[in-house]
């Protein structure tokens, strides 16, 4: 028998004997509950692939090494995985499958846009999902925290990174107390969509303590269609605007230029100088990540400091 005979003959027998798929989980093992089930990985995985920006955040921040990432725009905190270093494996809605099995990757991280491609990438090498609960925005987070430290032995790194959040939303919720109702829209392509409770980006009103200036409108993932006139008459104390053609890094009209018309100027919110510009990136593109949280908490903050 030959060396590669003899290699392959070996392997073969070694994944009849580990069942394939239904291999039972090694000693050095950990099971991870995810949002897609339950999956044995590697403890301390060597080659990690990330298709969740929002995941991407958490490892940068607990000091994980990462080998592959999606192509595409990222938030500056992040520049450093468009560089060479790092292996490119599609984008955050489509894996480039022959790059990710090239990579020979011990874990694959997926969440939000990726999460529709778990079976095909599960079949390669230990998916987890990491999608985050709208409802529960901040708990999601903080799981997804815990997660990742277990499997990378940064317990004590992820309580700490929890405890700061904690710190933070607290301090936010204490700095929205009275001062007025506020709106979130975003915009692209010259529409505008609303977004409030129980939404996508609903941690505003859920968990960061901004009284909903439109209590019941549409949950769905793109909100509810909105009009300057809608603006108008909700006349928000705040306006939080994220601009979606800046997160993709589409050209054109700004949301500054956009909202800057006869009605939207008569609102409460323009006229106090409350228009709150978000950070599209971390709002649009990252969401469940800490570095991205705790700006978007700090931006919010500094607004709320400077107004009367």
């Amino acid at each position: 028998m030959t060396p590669t005979i003899r290699k392959f003959a070996t392997a073969f027998a070694l994944a009849g004997a580990l069942g394939l798929a239904g291999a039972p989980a090694l000693a050095d093992d950990v099971t991870v509950k995810h949002a897609q089930g339950e999956t044995a990985v590697p403890q301390n995985p060597g080659k990690v692939l990330v298709f969740d920006l929002g995941a991407l955040d958490i490892l940068d921040r607990l000091g994980v090494a990462v080998a592959g990432v999606p192509g595409g725009v990222k938030p500056d905190y992040l520049k450093k995985y468009g560089g060479d270093d790092y292996a490119k494996i599609g984008t955050l809605f489509e894996p480039d499958y022959e790059a990710v099995s090239a990579a020979e990757p011990d874990l694959i991280v997926i969440g939000g846009r990726s999460a529709a491609k778990y079976g095909e990438l599960s079949k390669i090498a230990p998916t987890v999902d990491l999608t985050g609960d709208a409802k529960d925005f901040i708990g999601s987070v903080e799981r997804n925290v815990t997660t990742l430290g277990r499997i990378f032995g940064k317990e004590t790194e992820a309580a700490a990174e929890i405890e700061k959040l904690d710190a933070s939303v607290t301090a936010l919720k204490q700095k929205a107390e009275g001062k007025g109702k506020g709106l979130l829209v975003l915009t692209t392509g010259g529409k505008i969509s609303a977004y409030g409770p129980g939404s996508r980006f609903g941690v505003l009103h859920d968990a960061l303590g901004v009284e909903p200036a439109a209590p019941d409108l549409s949950i769905g993932n793109h909100g509810q269609p909105a009009s300057f006139e809608f603006i108008l008459e909700t006349n928000p104390d705040w306006l939080f605007v994220i601009d979606r053609d800046a997160a993709v890094g589409r050209e054109g009209q700004s949301a500054q230029q956009f909202l800057d018309n006869e009605l939207v100027r008569q609102t409460t919110a323009w006229q106090k100088g409350q228009v709150v510009y978000l950070n599209p990136a971390n709002w649009y593109l990252v969401g469940g990540g800490l570095t991205g949280l705790h700006q978007s908490i700090d931006q919010i903050g500094q607004a709320f400091d400077k107004s009367s």
